[in-house]
């Protein structure tokens, strides 16, 4: 039995007999029409902070699987044809309260899911998720909206296969998105918050409460914790290796492309 297999079989509900039953396909409520054995593919799920080197994870594990002849579909946040650029345009105005932020980011998700996700699940896709609903829950939880108000709004989404969380020090992440832009995103350091007029400590302390409330969350849904402050080499050896077990893949070398290959350090 693969390492994916004991692990689901130990987070498996008990039955009556005594027998393990498969987790259900939701966190919650099912989608109205869904029919469980529609779905053939698997959901993978990157959580981690900006810095943490999601997307560059999810592109070189995006090379591998197609290398191993899956078929691939991604997402990430803001990407719905749906509402991606009304949220884009209130963040870049600042100009939307908490709830409705919320509220914006769920229209997301859920266009996605039944536009993007169960479509290549049922065609038996890997989708490869740069971030779900735990980033979104997280986020909202330290702006003071309630915890369980925030999973009654996703529980309709579907419970990943695997969810790996990129555990990162916010001074990394810090250090590692000033590297990359010379800038630091108004949100990503609770600015709205109000929390400092110090642009580095307002981030240290925004990023901080945010990963507090993601070890809540890993708790909660069984993470897979893996530590971001490796080389992209190692955590995508890491990456690979439980997704090999899943998958039932048997060889997990790899090499990046031409186009990767700065990445792979």
């Amino acid at each position: 039995m693969s390492t994916a297999a004991k692990t689901l079989r130990r987070r498996a509900a008990k039955g009556k007999n005594g027998a393990a039953q498969p987790l259900p396909r939701f966190f919650g409520a099912t989608l109205p029409g869904f029919q469980d054995e529609e779905l053939h593919g698997s959901l993978i799920v990157l959580e981690g902070s900006d810095g943490s080197g999601r997307s560059t994870q999810i592109a070189l594990l995006t090379e591998w699987l197609e290398s191993q002849g899956f078929a691939v579909q991604t997402m990430g946040l803001r990407r719905s044809s749906l509402v991606a650029e009304d949220i884009d345009d209130l963040l870049a105005n600042n100009a939307v309260t908490r709830m409705t932020l919320a509220l914006m980011y769920a229209t997301d998700f859920y266009d996605q899911l039944e536009h993007r996700i169960v479509p290549a699940l049922r065609s038996g896709m890997i989708v490869l998720a740069d971030r779900y609903i735990f980033t979104l829950i997280a986020r909202a939880v330290v702006r003071g909206i309630d915890r369980e108000y925030l999973h009654g709004l996703y529980e309709m989404s579907l419970r990943p296969q695997i969810t790996f969380w990129l555990n990162v020090r916010p001074e990394t992440t810090f250090e590692r998105e000033f590297k990359k832009s010379h800038a630091i995103s108004y949100w990503e350091a609770g600015r709205d918050m109000s929390l400092s007029s110090d642009l580095y400590k307002s981030f240290i302390r925004y990023q901080g409460m945010v990963k507090k409330e993601f070890e809540v969350l890993a708790r909660r849904h069984q993470f897979i914790e893996v530590d971001g402050e490796q080389s992209v080499a190692e955590v995508n050896g890491d990456l690979r290796a439980r997704i090999a077990a899943h998958l039932g893949i048997r060889s997990t070398r790899f090499r990046p492309s031409s186009a990767m290959t700065p990445a792979w350090r």
